[in-house]
């Protein structure tokens, strides 16, 4: 039986989601695959395959459109704004 290549799989994956998100980078993916690990300098390829897998499963299963989420954040990056209307009466 032919040992896993966990190195390739991790690489694998990668090449993935950047296809299945080409606007990620691919510094974004690994830095959210692994947010929670704290120091990963020690982490084996398995476990990077692993963390990577559940990301991409999780990214899988998220219902919300890529635009949706973008206005969400602009929106909250423009609070003063909308909280100015709301001062104004204009809602």
């Amino acid at each position: 039986m032919r040992k896993a290549n966990y190195y390739n799989q991790a690489i694998g994956i990668l090449q993935e989601l950047h296809k299945d998100h080409p606007t990620y980078s691919m510094g974004r993916h690994i830095s959210t695959a692994l947010d929670g690990y704290g120091d990963v300098w020690g982490m084996t390829d398995k476990e990077l395959t692993y963390a990577l897998e559940k990301y991409k499963a999780e990214l899988g299963i998220n219902i919300v459109p890529e635009e949706d989420i973008d206005k969400i954040v602009n929106d909250g990056l423009n609070l003063d704004s909308l909280f100015k209307e709301e001062d104004n009466g204009d809602y």
